[in-house]
């Protein structure tokens, strides 16, 4: 199984970041060991002292799949949710700077959080609303349609390089609101008003 991740497919979250926004979808991947077991907590790494939260839409693959044209995309994946891309930043401008790969920072064990998946027709093809609380208050909100790359793009784009296999994740990037998580707060992720995960920081 894979976890395919996109970056800086939000224009805003470019822009705090102070990234130019990108041509073609950013492709990075985490290992299967980066998500969090059910009611299980995300502990804080001890190599960083200013780890992020990064709310993104998630989608399930259901079917194997190459080069898919993005008209037929929508066929690869029934099942979606919100999930968190864990980023230890203070760790990612330090390798950014010397010129070396994420990974480390954005990779490391118990780095995504998965939330409860729904159907994706229960969304009847509308634009979609998520949004994050932490300690119930909301930090992060974002809407599909502000995407650069749509969903379909990104799964139709992935698969000229990989071959998705059913059970694939793909985090399909953050919108604006990116900010540190601290020990004792409480994460919740939404799509509308349904809480799809509840996560505890330690």
């Amino acid at each position: 199984m894979k976890i395919i991740c996109i970056g800086r497919n939000y224009l805003d979250h470019a822009k705090e970041l102070n990234n130019e926004a990108p041509s073609e979808p950013v492709i990075f991947l985490k290992p299967e060991t980066s998500i969090i077991a059910k009611r299980q907590a995300f502990f804080i790494p001890d190599f960083s002292d200013d780890v992020h939260h990064e709310l993104e839409v998630v989608v399930k693959i259901n079917r194997v799949g190459k080069h898919i044209e993005e008209r037929f995309a929508h066929k690869y994946y029934d099942e979606i949710t919100v999930g968190l891309d864990f980023t230890a930043r203070d760790l990612q401008q330090k390798l950014k700077s010397k010129g070396l790969p994420w990974e480390k920072a954005k990779a490391f064990d118990g780095s995504a959080m998965v939330g409860r998946f729904i159907p994706a027709n229960s969304l009847n093809n509308l634009p979609i609303d998520f949004h994050l609380t932490k300690n119930s208050e909301t930090v992060q909100r974002g809407n599909s349609s502000d995407m650069l790359f749509s969903i379909n793009k990104i799964i139709s784009e992935v698969s000229k390089y990989f071959t998705i296999k059913i059970g694939d994740l793909i985090f399909t990037g953050t919108p604006a609101g990116v900010g540190p998580v601290s020990k004792g707060d409480i994460l919740e992720g939404y799509i509308g008003e349904e809480n799809l995960f509840r996560l505890n920081v330690k």
